[in-house]
């Protein structure tokens, strides 16, 4: 059943990872997705890696929905502005979902992957290269302020839209991988919150949303190369690992919520909302990492509870 055919999304960062799964799902459940990012087959981000903003659209395309690709530089307020012009005249002034999954962490020093714990050379973020961890900001967390001004022209006309700030964790707290990193992260949840409260009266859902142990791209090549989910299951560490397609039904979920409001301004977990909405994973299962929902009280202080 294509649940959400007729609306209308764009994923940005779809080239990989959790944005690659969630256009993917989205397409399934019969949306038009405009996938975009900077990695085409013609020219590769400084990631420098093999996956495509086209390749992704084509996978969209061949799950049941329509898969547009835009190559986008989401730190260039003008490309943004044009990407949603385009979105409005194609789409006769309609956008359902905006999904920020743009990500800073390609900036960040290599060893900080490895978090605090279990690096014997850790150091402290006033011994790092600042302008490294300022990148990180500017490219996780500026972006998703430009996509979401204009997705909220749009969306508050129409009264109604979804907008997902992709991120790690349902909480402000620290982050092993350190201060840049956990910066880049509890941004992207302040600011669902904060965007939750001017979009409330145009009837416009802002939510953080968190994966779990998600296998990416990078993870599968280098820690599951060949294996199957049985075989996964297996593997030391991977034992609650999730596909990033999980993801994607979680957010296919949100978006045919009817009751959506009601999660405006909350962070969520991919693992709770599977529980919430009966989704699984590819596997069968229903992975949980981040057990609990954080969400924001009137008087401003941030609480988390485990369901």
């Amino acid at each position: 059943m294509q649940r959400l055919k007729g609306r209308v999304a764009i994923v940005a960062g779809a080239t990989r990872g959790a944005g690659r799964g969630i256009a993917c799902m989205l397409g399934e459940a019969g949306a038009t997705v405009y996938c975009t990012g900077r990695s085409t087959r013609a020219n590769r981000s400084p990631v420098n890696r093999p996956e495509t903003i086209e390749e992704t659209a084509e996978m969209v395309t061949a799950r049941g929905g329509m898969g547009l690709w835009v190559q986008v530089d989401h730190t260039r307020p003008g490309e943004v502005e044009a990407l949603f012009e385009r979105v409005r005249q194609e789409q006769g002034g309609r956008l359902d979902v905006l999904v920020n999954d743009l990500s800073g962490d390609w900036n960040m020093e290599p060893d900080m992957k490895f978090g605090r714990r279990r690096n014997p050379l850790w150091k402290p973020f006033w011994d790092r290269n600042l302008e490294m961890g300022l990148r990180t900001q500017r490219d996780g967390t500026e972006p998703h302020v430009i996509n979401s001004y204009y997705a909220a022209r749009l969306m508050a006309a129409n009264r109604r839209g979804l907008i997902v700030e992709m991120t790690d964790g349902n909480n402000l707290g620290y982050n092993d991988c350190g201060v840049y990193y956990s910066l880049s992260k509890a941004s992207a949840i302040v600011l669902a919150h904060m965007m939750a409260e001017e979009l409330r009266e145009h009837s416009v859902a802002v939510v953080a949303l968190t994966p779990g142990d998600m296998l990416s791209e990078v993870r599968l090549e280098n820690e599951a190369a060949g294996l199957d989910w049985a075989a996964i299951r297996k593997q030391p560490g991977l034992s609650i690992a999730e596909s990033c397609f999980y993801t994607g039904r979680a957010v296919v979920a949100l978006a045919g919520d009817l009751n959506i409001m009601a999660k405006t301004g909350h962070a969520l977990s991919t693992g709770v909302l599977a529980r919430e909405y009966g989704f699984v994973d590819e596997d069968g299962t229903q992975p949980l990492a981040y057990p609990g929902e954080g969400i924001f009280h009137a008087k401003g202080e941030f609480a988390v509870w485990e369901r």
